[in-house]
């Protein structure tokens, strides 16, 4: 995606936080600290108040009287409405992944299941981290694979407002198995060619029920 700023320091500022929000060193309601970025980056605050900005449109971040800016944390209401979309693209991506499938992308692919599969084995139910890594793998090698740069771009963007709660979800008991047996049916539907197939076992992957996305929000407010 484009960042429509004219100086180098904006790129590299707003690169730094979607960076720290992809390794969980960033939550929901985490505070942005002016100061603290700009002696970071050794940027005066007009940029970083700029970067801020930008993050704010693409609803990454939120303003709240007296406090600042911070991470987005969604109501339930909001969440299940993101979700609800985001499950949406990942069907997309996957269905069209079964089309235009190719040999590099099956390769990927395979290499990013066979990761999730050895991870669940040896810690299935510790390292819920270690293993969100591998399945954000999972899901870039499929949203690649479906050969829509601006599906993909749109999947990175809306990713990022859930990825701290779908890695919290690796802390439940059975979850990590769960989910890469879920990867492996997905990945062969995908091998399979089977469009429908594909996209609606990744829609349901992808998508929580009420309650847990409340014990999700309970869990990270």
């Amino acid at each position: 995606m484009t960042i429509p700023f004219a100086g180098p320091q904006i790129p590299a500022l707003v690169q730094r936080i979607l960076e720290r929000i992809d390794l969980g060193q960033l939550n929901p309601g985490d505070l942005l600290d002016e100061a603290e970025l700009a002696e970071a980056h050794r940027v005066s605050r007009t940029p970083v108040r700029e970067a801020i900005l930008y993050l704010e449109a693409l609803g990454l971040v939120r303003r709240l009287p007296r406090k600042g800016a911070t991470i987005f944390r969604p109501t339930l209401e909001e969440f299940l409405a993101i979700l609800e979309v985001h499950a949406k693209l990942e069907g997309q991506a996957a269905g069209l992944a079964a089309r235009r499938l190719s040999r590099q992308g099956a390769e990927d692919l395979e290499a990013a299941v066979r990761a999730c599969e050895a991870k669940a084995e040896a810690n299935p139910d510790s390292d819920p981290d270690g293993y969100y890594q591998l399945n954000l793998r999972f899901h870039a090698c499929v949203a690649t694979a479906s050969g829509n740069g601006v599906l993909l771009e749109s999947l990175k963007t809306n990713a990022r407002r859930l990825l701290a709660y779908y890695r919290a979800r690796y802390r439940f008991a059975g979850a990590i198995p769960a989910s890469a047996a879920e990867h492996r049916r997905i990945a062969q539907a995908i091998f399979d060619r089977d469009a429908a197939g594909a996209e609606a076992l990744m829609q349901a992957h992808v998508q929580f029920d009420q309650v847990t996305a409340m014990d999700l929000l309970a869990a990270l407010s």
